[in-house]
């Protein structure tokens, strides 16, 4: 069986994982890039989903499953994101 400290050890080893990926990503020019809030672009997200929320303007992202990269000018991972209105 597993206790809660193994967890949290094997979470803290994740997130410590993800936080030196994402350093040298960033050392190396990838930006994300995906947020709740931005703009939804054809060339930049992939939507997988539509909603209908009074709280966001049109063509707005409300949420996303993927965050995308850039790389200088070139995407080289588009975000999967639910768009609004």
């Amino acid at each position: 069986s597993v206790d809660s400290s193994d967890f949290d050890s094997y979470k803290k080893g994740v997130e410590m994982i993800y936080q030196n990926f994402t350093e040298i990503l960033k050392k190396l020019g990838a930006e994300a890039f995906g947020e709740k809030g931005e703009q939804f672009d054809p060339n930049l997200h992939e939507a997988v989903m539509h909603t209908e929320d009074p709280a966001y303007g049109e063509n707005v992202i409300t949420d996303c499953y993927r965050k995308g990269y850039m790389l200088g000018d070139k995407v080289i991972r588009f975000s999967m994101v639910i768009v609004a209105n």
